[in-house]
């Protein structure tokens, strides 16, 4: 498994990946935090990027944080730097 620092901008215009800097993902999506919304659109957006299910992505802290902390199953530390990497590429 791997843990994934994420820094989330909600209601930012639209679901992407901005930047990795200082081992902290940092992403935006459209829906407002209200509800969960954004932190379901987190999931989907990192699901698509990495190549992941979202079953293998749990919130470890920050559910009602802009930081958070995510555990990414069957996913080891060097093979999710690479897909964050070619994940950026895309955008």
């Amino acid at each position: 498994f791997s843990l994934l620092r994420v820094r989330l901008t909600p209601k930012g215009g639209r679901d992407a990946l901005s930047k990795w800097e200082a081992d902290t993902l940092y992403a935006r999506v459209a829906p407002p935090p209200a509800d969960g919304a954004a932190n379901r659109a987190l999931i989907d957006l990192l699901s698509k990027s990495l190549g992941v299910s979202a079953s293998q992505i749990t919130f470890v802290r920050g559910n009602f944080s802009r930081d958070k902390l995510l555990r990414i199953e069957g996913l080891p530390p060097a093979d999710l730097n690479d897909r964050i990497e070619r994940a950026l590429q895309k955008n």
